[in-house]
This record gives C-alpha cells, structure tokens and sequence, in this order.
C-alpha cells in the first residue's frame, strides 16, 4: 500500500516529534519510512545546511534551493518508496516552500507553486496534516526546549505569522487534503489524533 503523507506547521508545532511517534505506531501494521524536507538525502542535507545555517540568502535563491533539494529527494527517496508500496511519512513539503517563500517572504504562492511543479512533476501528498499553533507558542516552546535555533527560527514574530496566514491560505483552497489537528494540547493527544486520522485514511485506501 502506497501513500505519500506529509506533516506541515509552523516553528515549534511539534511536527518531528509527532512524525516519530506516528512512525513507531504505524510500523506495526505497515511497511514506513520517515523522511524530510530540506534534506532526507546527501544532496538534500548539504542543501539544508546551506538554507537553514547560511547568511543573505537571496530570496528568490532560497526559493529555488529548497525546489532543488526537493527534486534530489523526491527522485532518490520518495517515489522508489512509493513504487514500493511503503507509506512515507514526510517533514514538511511542497507545501512549506508555499506558506514560507510564497507567502510570508512575499514572492507570490504563484511564483513559488510554478517553480515547485517543475521540481515534483505532479507528486501532490495524498494526505496533508497540519499543526496549528500560534507563532508566538511556537517560539516560546523553541526557547524552552533549547532546540538550537536556525535562520529560518530567528526570523521575526511578524514573519512567523505571515507563515500561519499562508498556510491557512493553502487549506482552504485544498481543503480535502489537509487535515488539521489542534497542537496546543499536550503530545498525546496530538499523536492521538494525528494517528486517528491517519489509519482512516490508510484503511479506506
């Protein structure tokens, strides 16, 4: 059984954390491999370095990195996965480069969706899940766990929220693929109800 789903929020949603734990539950039942974005390969990681700990990126180059890292990655890692009937489960997307590059740098969710089509060929995720969290939780939850803190995470409150619009922007344009669930609640339940919505999915393939 194939299926391409991916998990998307703002900083400090808890996406990595919930990603493993749904990973650990599904690996029961179904073949899954975990994955993410920039990076999941050796291109893709020298990539991420570049985007995440580099100085005056170019925003426009920026937008084009993260397409190229994705391209890398989709080529050498998801769709050998899915043509081998696995569930990949994916840390962020097409999607990120939409609400991020698109949206809260102010490129266009146009521009930046061109650019991306050209790198996934059509590759949609069948299923979207989204974190919702405030910018300002986010950052404290950052702060509090120490997680050391990328270009992407030292950028301003008001560019954080521009990143929640432009995600709210894309769910309701597809709103049959994104599922959201409410990050606020403590990480149980957020597994709980990421994992629920995931299994119905997958049993109505």
């Amino acid at each position: 059984m194939a299926a391409f789903i991916t998990f998307e929020g703002p900083e400090g949603s808890g996406k990595t954390t919930v990603l493993n734990q749904i990973n650990k539950l599904l690996s029961e039942n179904y073949n899954v491999i975990s994955t993410r974005e920039p990076g999941g390969v050796s291109t893709g990681e020298e990539i991420r370095n570049i985007l995440l700990d580099g100085e005056n990126i170019d925003i426009r180059t920026e937008a084009l990195l993260f397409a190229a890292s994705r391209r890398e990655h989709l080529v050498e890692k998801v769709i050998p996965a899915l043509k081998n009937n696995k569930v990949v489960l994916c840390d962020r997307y097409i999607d990120s480069s939409l609400a991020y590059q698109g949206h809260a740098r102010g490129i266009g969710i146009e521009e930046v969706k061109k650019i991306n089509e050209f790198a996934i060929n059509g590759l949609y995720p069948d299923l979207t899940i989204y974190l919702d969290i405030d910018a300002e939780v986010g950052r404290e939850r950052i702060l509090k766990n120490q997680r050391s803190q990328n270009r992407l995470d030292k950028e301003t409150l008001t560019f954080h929220q521009k990143v929640i619009e432009g995600y709210k922007t894309l769910i309701k344009t597809n709103p049959e693929r994104f599922k959201v669930v409410d990050a606020t609640q403590n990480i149980e339940s957020v597994v709980s109800d990421t994992y629920e919505i995931i299994l119905s999915y997958l049993k109505n393939l």
